[in-house]
């Protein structure tokens, strides 16, 4: 990959422009961290990118970026830029090509505002970066207000760079941070969801949530998890344990999760503040009940998949069944077990057991019951609807109860066979005037 990012540069340069490694590239790079996507600054217009690599297309013309292809890569080739006239608090109104300093202060941090030329092997350093890099400080470039003031989603990119990286940010950067916090929803939802997800996905996901916190931003983004502070996470906690405090350390204790399980877990008590302040018991009992359906709302306004939403939002729903399970009988179990992604599931009652300093048993239990599952086939129906409308019953939510009848008991082993599961729903279910069929004359 960088092979041929250093071929751009080397043709970019044979044809008298400037060009060098830009970005993230160069943090990491410095870092020692594996660098991701390489991007490439230049002098060179964006018509003049164009023409020396032909294959090459235009993604961004008014900010003067062209895709690169290079030896099976695509590479961003971006021209030197100074942005002006934020309107929006994301994107600059208008763009003027400048130079390679110019296009360092238009940036955010100062960890980002680095150039590196591949040729020469040196670094180039406008913005006091390196200094920053050894000292592991987040900082804007330039005023922190302003910074913030133009694009809004760098108020949550300087946590997650924070959390990604260890840094500490710095106290000018931070209360710019927390005074500027509501301008957050200015964002479009779509931006600030990706942004999370890799802030939840990390393994400093904790330290994420405590800057989310200690920033402001959380309440303008997800107050139903601020919500969590204060109150109780079990009766018999201790007080300074609540729901937040609890959330926290399951997010700690997940291991390289998937954006589904990082947001059910993120999400699975969310219904516990609702649910305290009721006062019927069952209510309290039920906090999975309205936990699945904040969970929805949650991710409906993260504009996540309906694919996502349904499994995060089962997640949070069922996660109270585990403490079930030991009761359970062995269809009930086995139909528990087959549930669609059950290793997320797992691996949330794994993290929630931890998190109390429960023991964890019944998680290994269901873990042993779960390997042997995987190891079966799913048995074969042994009847269908089909086959009850042959017996003489109407169509109608009785099926349901027929057709689940018949496959618990055949996960149980009582029902073997096809005749078997015909002559039980004769005995267990007579046919009377309400589950037969009407006449057509009728």
């Amino acid at each position: 990959m960088r092979k041929a990012a250093c071929r751009i540069v080397e043709k970019l340069r044979l044809h008298g422009c400037e060009a060098f490694f830009a970005g993230g590239w160069v943090r990491d790079f410095i870092l020692r961290r594996r660098p991701k996507d390489i991007d490439i600054a230049t002098s060179a217009l964006p018509d003049e990118v164009l023409r020396l690599f032909p294959h090459s297309r235009m993604i961004g013309a008014r900010f003067g970026v062209v895709q690169v292809p290079m030896y099976g890569h695509t590479y961003e080739v971006t021209t030197f830029r100074s942005d002006n006239d934020y309107r929006d608090g994301r994107h600059p109104g208008s763009v003027v090509f400048s130079s390679p300093e110019q296009d360092a202060f238009r940036r955010d941090f100062t960890i980002n505002g680095l150039f590196y030329d591949p040729v020469a092997g040196r670094l180039i350093d406008y913005v006091h970066g390196r200094n920053d890099l050894q000292a592991k400080l987040i900082r804007t470039i330039g005023d922190p207000s302003q910074r913030f003031s133009e694009d809004k989603l760098r108020m949550l990119r300087a946590v997650r760079l924070a959390c990604m990286l260890g840094f500490r940010i710095v106290p000018e950067t931070w209360n710019a941070i927390q005074k500027l916090a509501p301008g957050i929803r200015q964002i479009s939802w779509e931006r600030i969801r990706d942004e999370l997800t890799r802030i939840f996905t990390a393994p400093s996901a904790a330290a994420g949530l405590d800057l989310l916190h200690g920033s402001g931003l959380l309440l303008f983004i997800m107050p139903e998890i601020e919500a969590m502070r204060g109150i109780p996470e079990s009766p018999e906690a201790a007080p300074q344990f609540d729901v937040f405090t609890h959330t926290r350390t399951t997010m700690s204790l997940l291991r390289k999760p998937s954006t589904i399980l990082a947001f059910g877990t993120l999400l699975h008590d969310v219904g516990k503040p609702v649910a305290c302040s009721r006062t019927e018991q069952d209510t309290i009992e039920q906090h999975t009940v309205m936990g699945a359906k904040i969970a929805e709302e949650v991710c409906r306004r993260l504009k996540m998949s309906n694919e996502e939403i349904s499994r995060v939002v089962d997640l949070v729903a069922t996660h109270g069944e585990f403490s079930k399970v030991r009761e359970m009988r062995e269809s009930a179990l086995k139909r528990f077990l087959r549930r669609p992604h059950f290793a997320d599931h797992l691996e949330l009652y794994r993290v929630n057991c931890l998190s109390k300093q429960k023991n964890l048993e019944t998680y290994n239990y269901c873990l042993s019951k779960f390997k042997g599952h995987q190891q079966q086939p799913a048995p074969i129906p042994l009847i269908s609807g089909e086959d009850l409308i042959d017996m003489g019953y109407s169509p109608g939510p009785l099926f349901k109860v027929i057709l689940e009848s018949i496959e618990d008991l055949q996960l149980e082993g009582t029902v073997r066979t096809r005749e078997e599961a015909l002559a039980h729903v004769k005995s267990a279910f007579p046919k009377t005037e309400a589950t037969q069929p009407r006449s057509r004359l009728d």
